[in-house]
């Protein structure tokens, strides 16, 4: 496969500026770089699935047919049997009311004529994947990595030679994220194409193959993966790799956790349990975070991390158990920040009414915002549009804004940085941890990344296969 002089536009701007790119059967190409220079246009530039709104040219040539980009329809016969898409949000591509078996059989070119064959398949390719005993399940009670490999099912089981995967290791754990890397091995290896794009350069060195960097819709660099991101040519990629959590090197960077015995806990969490979907996700668990601490829930996908974090926020009733909280928390000064930032903001509202109703009911001076605007790289008029009309990394950090402004005495961040890049969320995480520090705020993150939990807190909470009932946190 071969992409020839691909360009994307949108009012006469220039998203995507690529002159060529060749695809190769058993070499995968993945394609990293920072929030908004091109990646995901450029996948969906291939697919023929861009906005309306936007404008594609060029050439793709398959199998011996060079197809018009500028066609959105002329590559729909190709979708299924030839080119797939895994979705960046498995769990939202997936229809809701239909089980996972059911949704892969769909996929199979004779599902019209003989669905039982069909569904002997389907759950022969679950089965292959580990997922053999939630062919029956529904979407909404499968793990992040368990969507993410039934998405995989349902994407190739019609044939598709070529795979293009957009960010599929969001929001996975490091186990989850190792099977995710073993089956798109699997499609290179048995002469697949791959073309993967991702934030995260420890599945770019895991697939290895071909890499390119983005920025601002060109490609500053490409080459073997293991040349690329040990040895980089550009200072962009240079700057990239600086930015991996492991790497970072901060004042607020401290190995010890202050003392936390000169008062009561801000919050304290006794016997605990809690049973979700039919799943126990804690039993008789015990935990408390004192002032200035930096605590990080851990765990694989599905062990309760959140559930957890909400059950301390008391957003969650315990089966058994109690939870208190230090009368510091109150009036504002115990914040959240949503995995899902679209939750923190009313959809028909704009976000500058918002921060004003923020900074009139708590009295703020607006110099307040002005200044961590500044300090995130926002620009003030992103304020006048609606949620729904920025990027969910601006509306992740706009959150954290708000956030900050109440000068929180807790903070619990669910997964705060899973839709930033590397750079942007260095520069985040930076600007948050500065905050925290200057006001001795507490810190509860919930993470995938380890080597992120290991630079901004002190102490972990496992959860799941890493602890067993009845285990207490320090």
């Amino acid at each position: 496969m071969r992409l020839f002089d691909l360009s994307v536009t949108h009012a006469g701007n220039v998203l995507v500026d690529v002159s060529g790119l060749d695809f190769e059967p058993g070499v995968p190409v993945t394609i990293v770089g920072e929030s908004g220079s091109g990646k995901s246009l450029l996948a969906h530039a291939i697919m023929g699935t861009l906005p309306d709104t936007l404008r594609a040219r060029g050439g793709l040539a398959v199998d011996g047919h060079r197809y018009d980009l500028a066609d959105r329809a002329n590559r729909r016969r190709l979708w299924g049997p030839v080119m797939a898409l895994l979705p960046q949000e498995p769990g939202l591509a997936l229809d809701p009311t239909m089980r996972a078996q059911e949704q892969v059989a769909e996929g199979v070119a004779s599902f019209a004529s003989d669905k039982n064959a069909a569904r002997r398949s389907a759950g022969a390719l679950l089965a292959s994947l580990g997922l053999g005993h939630a062919a029956g399940a529904f979407p909404h009670t499968l793990s992040g990595g368990m969507a993410q490999r039934v998405a995989f099912a349902a994407a190739t089981i019609g044939g598709a030679r070529v795979l293009i995967a957009d960010e599929p290791s969001k929001g996975l754990d490091r186990r989850a994220r190792a099977e995710l890397a073993e089956i798109l091995t699997r499609h290179v290896d048995g002469g697949g194409i791959l073309l993967t794009i991702t934030h995260d350069l420890d599945l770019a060195r895991e697939l290895g193959g071909h890499v390119l960097v983005m920025k601002d819709a060109h490609v500053l660099e490409q080459g073997p993966a293991l040349h690329v991101l040990t040895d980089p040519a550009h200072p962009y990629t240079r700057r990239l790799l600086a930015a991996e959590p492991a790497r970072w090197k901060y004042s607020w960077m401290r190995a010890a956790a202050p003392a936390t015995d000169t008062g009561a806990p801000l919050i304290s969490g006794k016997g605990l349990t809690k049973t979700l979907g039919g799943q126990q996700l804690f039993t008789d668990f015990s935990v408390s975070v004192g002032a200035g601490e930096r605590v990080s829930i851990s765990g694989p996908s599905g062990s309760g991390k959140t559930t957890l974090g909400n059950v301390l926020l008391r957003l969650l009733p315990p089966d058994n158990g109690y939870v208190e909280h230090s009368g510091t928390l109150r009036g504002g000064r115990l914040q959240k920040l949503y995995q899902d930032p679209a939750l923190a903001f009313a959809s028909r509202i704009r976000l500058g009414d918002s921060f004003r109703d923020v900074l009139r009911r708590h009295r703020l001076e607006p110099d307040r915002l002005e200044e961590l605007m500044a300090s995130l790289r926002l620009a003030p008029a992103l304020l006048q549009r609606m949620p729904g009309q920025v990027s969910g990394g601006e509306l992740q950090r706009l959150a954290i804004i708000r956030s900050m402004l109440l000068e929180p005495a807790l903070v619990f961040a669910d997964e705060p940085t899973s839709r930033l890049d590397l750079i942007t969320q260095e520069e985040t995480i930076s600007c948050l941890m500065d905050r925290v520090e200057r006001l001795g705020s507490a810190l509860l993150l919930v993470t995938h990344d380890e080597a992120l939990a290991d630079a901004v807190t002190h102490r972990r909470i496992p959860l799941g296969l890493d602890v067993g009932a009845g285990a207490a946190a320090p």
